[in-house]
C-alpha cells in the first residue's frame, strides 16, 4: 500500500494525539493539523478504506494493527531525524520542520543507515 504524505500526517497525528489521550476525534485531529473539517473527514475516509483506522462505537479514531505499525515507523524517522538536526546545530523548529519533511521520502536503507550511525554516536557520548 503506497500512501501518499498527507495520509501519512494524518496517522502520525492520530498516534501523537492517541499517546496523550486514549480518545482520539476527528475534531482533535483537524486542530492539531489546522485542517478543515471537511478534509479530516476525507481523510480519514480514506484511512478507514486502506484499513489504517477505525472508529469505534463512541465515535473515536483507533488505529488498526497495520495503522499502528505505519504511523510508529513515521513518527520514529520524525523524532530521530529531528534529534539529529538538532545535535547538528540545527534549531528545534527548524529540525522538527525538516525532519517532516524528509520522513515521508527517504528510504528504508538510508534511514537505517542514519539510525545505526546515531546510535554509534550515542553509545561513544555514553
Amino acid at each position: 500500500m503506497a500512501l501518499q504524505e498527507s495520509g501519512e500526517m494524518y496517522l502520525e497525528t492520530i498516534y501523537v494525539l492517541s499517546q496523550e489521550s486514549p480518545n482520539v476525534r476527528a475534531i482533535d485531529v483537524g486542530d492539531h493539523m489546522g485542517y478543515s473539517k471537511p478534509s479530516v473527514s476525507r481523510a480519514m475516509g480514506l484511512l478507514r478504506d486502506e484499513g489504517l483506522i477505525r472508529k469505534d462505537e463512541e465515535g473515536y479514531i483507533r488505529l488498526t494493527e497495520a495503522g499502528e505499525i505505519l504511523a510508529k515507523r513515521i513518527y520514529e524517522r520524525h523524532t530521530l531525524l529531528t534529534k539529529l538536526f538538532i545535535d547538528l546545530g540545527v534549531d528545534e523548529q527548524t529540525a522538527s520542520d525538516d525532519a517532516c519533511r524528509i520522513e515521508h521520502y527517504i528510504s528504508d536503507t538510508t534511514f537505517n543507515a542514519i539510525k545505526a550511525h546515531a546510535a554509534k554516536m550515542r553509545r561513544k557520548r555514553a
